[in-house]
């Protein structure tokens, strides 16, 4: 049996993961088992206590992005959501810290989220360097078995944002954005190139200037998720990417 070891500081992050007031946790064991989260449709009543718009980051890491949003947009209520416990305390700690009111952190995989919110209870999802998976369509985050999950509780025409830095998660993207008619709003291939001047799209995360750093372009799509009862899956061939991205293995054609 292969023993795993946990690091000292890992271990009291994920101690103070348990008491943070912020931070929510429920295994996808314990959702299959049919423990009830209890938020559903609660979350503006139980938690932020007003009626902003809720707004979810997906795959957050270390919650930089949604940080960035919760500064920017005090009007607005946002929720990281991330697997990984030790990433997700970042943010966590500095929100907590820097008394934002307006942020929250969700610890669970992002196949299970339908279970965390209740119908038409989200109006954005940010998806900020995803892994763009390019081997396991499924598993894509712009997937179309996403978008069916995703319709369950974000609101008729509530927007869907992707930033990459992958060629091929934005031409993915945008070919299943086409193909399901979904209305754009904003679409580049180089963002820091383009004209664009919202300053929600200036937030850069650590390793998102790492890669530019390395003179990698930054791709964004904004579009609106109109409800479907029926998808088309992309059936193209894309050019892999041809660069090792950070934390992800090289794949090759």
């Amino acid at each position: 049996m292969k023993l795993i070891r946990v690091g000292k500081n890992k271990l009291v992050k994920f101690a103070e993961m348990e008491v943070f007031p912020h931070v929510f946790q429920v295994s996808a064991p314990d959702l299959r088992q049919g423990v009830e989260f209890g938020m559903n449709g609660k979350w503006n009543e139980l938690f932020f206590k007003n009626n902003h718009p809720i707004v979810l980051e997906l795959g957050c890491g270390k919650g930089e992005y949604t940080v960035g949003l919760g500064q920017l947009y005090p009007e607005k209520n946002f929720i990281g959501i991330d697997i990984k416990g030790a990433r997700l305390w970042s943010g966590a700690k500095a929100t907590l810290e820097n008394g934002m009111m307006n942020v929250a952190f969700l610890r669970t995989n992002i196949e299970m989220i339908h279970h965390f919110f209740a119908e038409n209870e989200v109006s954005e999802i940010w998806l900020t360097f995803p892994d763009p998976q390019m081997k396991k369509v499924t598993k894509r985050l712009t997937a179309t078995n996403f978008m069916k999950s995703y319709q369950q509780f974000v609101k008729q025409n509530g927007l869907i944002h992707l930033k990459t830095d992958s060629n091929f998660m934005f031409t993915y993207t945008c070919e299943m954005v086409n193909l399901n008619h979904y209305p754009v709003v904003l679409s580049t291939n180089n963002l820091y190139a383009s004209e664009l001047q919202d300053p929600i799209l200036s937030i850069k995360t650590y390793y998102e200037q790492q890669w530019l750093d390395r003179g990698l372009t930054i791709k964004y799509i904004q579009f609106m998720l109109e409800k479907h009862t029926e998808f088309t899956e992309p059936e193209i061939e894309i050019e892999n990417d041809n660069y090792r991205s950070f934390g992800r293995k090289r794949t090759t054609n």
